[in-house]
């Protein structure tokens, strides 16, 4: 009989912590907690909440009737490290120091590394992180703009899309070496991969590239940009929460909720189906640059997330784009399960573990 590994995963988010507890592939419980925003402002900064968060974690297990050395690993959401590439990452104190020190910028995920090592700390049991969302994998012809003085940088989905697309190719009987796919995942954000043979060769950053989407602005004409920046009516503030937060459906229709959206299309009300053609329209522009990216040969085009259970978005993208390659949609984004599973395979040696260094 194979061995039995109990898995703990963490994956915190900016107002709510998920956990999940695996005994191999398999869920056995989760929780979601979420976070009031009293409960956050205790904390000026989000690195203070380590604390908060990891009582929640030893909660979980006493309520599962475990200790932690009962555990096979702990698996924390990966947070704004360098740039590095896909796979499964030992949590070490490189990595420790430069998500406490937020040295590539502050945000709740930063969280998962820590918690997951405080149980290294303290009981030896391993931890680890997964695809993080500054994966870079880029070739180089993706990584100029236009400008020498700003690169672009590979910020994306990088955790749901790269298991959607193994899980995909183990559906198909096919080999994630040998293939090439164009990956949309569409939620409040949306990024847009070329995976080429395993490899993520280029992607929309999915804070201010490729289409606009419920909350982001995407890629926008740059002079009128300017103008709007030096237009003396809006702080930088006030412009990054135009562009992340208050942009694309947002903007315009005054609500993010796609479903509602959704409903409001499915209704008839013109408005929103001019909006919501034109983000559909953004989308499978995108889509279609990146099989350009792969020359035309791309096995499957997927798209996953929140955004891919609305079934008219589906239905139009899949007029675009039908014509380059077959669509296989994967909806919602299933973190816990992608997380467990990259522990997992270290555990079972499928896969060495990498190591970090700053």
């Amino acid at each position: 009989m194979s061995e039995t590994f109990r898995i703990l995963v963490i994956n915190p988010g900016s107002t709510s912590t998920k956990l999940g507890l695996f005994e191999n592939e398999e869920l056995v419980a989760e929780k979601k907690l979420n976070h009031s925003a009293e409960d956050i402002a205790r904390f000026p900064h989000i690195m203070d909440q380590d604390g908060f968060r990891r009582a929640a974690m030893d909660d979980f297990l006493k309520e599962m009737k475990l200790e932690p050395k009962d555990l096979s690993a702990v698996v924390g959401r990966g947070g704004l490290l360098k740039p590095l590439p896909g796979g499964t990452y030992k949590v070490n104190e490189d990595i420790v120091a430069d998500l406490k020190a937020s040295k590539y910028g502050e945000h709740a995920s930063n969280l998962g590394a820590l918690l997951a090592y405080s149980y290294t700390r303290e009981f030896g049991v391993p931890s680890f992180i997964v695809d993080p969302v500054i994966v870079d994998e880029l070739q180089d012809e993706a990584r100029y703009s236009g400008l020498k003085e700003i690169p672009r940088r590979s910020v994306w989905h990088a955790l749901n899309i790269t298991a959607v697309v193994r899980q995909t190719c183990t559906n198909l009987g096919m080999e994630v070496s040998k293939e090439n796919f164009v990956a949309a995942h569409l939620g409040g954000g949306i990024s847009v991969a070329a995976i080429e043979k395993g490899r993520c060769i280029d992607v929309s950053n999915g804070l201010d590239e490729g289409p606009f989407t419920p909350e982001r602005a995407g890629c926008l004409p740059t002079i009128e940009l300017v103008k709007l920046c030096f237009s003396g009516k809006y702080t930088q503030k006030e412009i990054n929460k135009m562009l992340v937060g208050q942009g694309g459906i947002v903007n315009y229709l005054g609500t993010s909720s796609l479903l509602d959206v959704e409903n409001k299309v499915v209704a008839g009300d013109e408005e929103y189906i001019k909006v919501f053609n034109a983000m559909c329209y953004q989308i499978a522009k995108t889509i279609g640059s990146y099989v350009a990216v792969l020359k035309g040969k791309v096995t499957r085009i997927i798209i996953t997330g929140g955004g891919a259970r609305c079934k008219p978005l589906i239905d139009k993208v899949s007029e675009y784009v039908k014509c380059f390659a077959p669509i296989h949609v994967v909806p919602g984004e299933d973190e816990l399960s992608a997380l467990a599973l990259g522990g997992l395979r270290v555990l079972r040696k499928e896969t060495k573990a990498r190591e970090y260094h700053s």
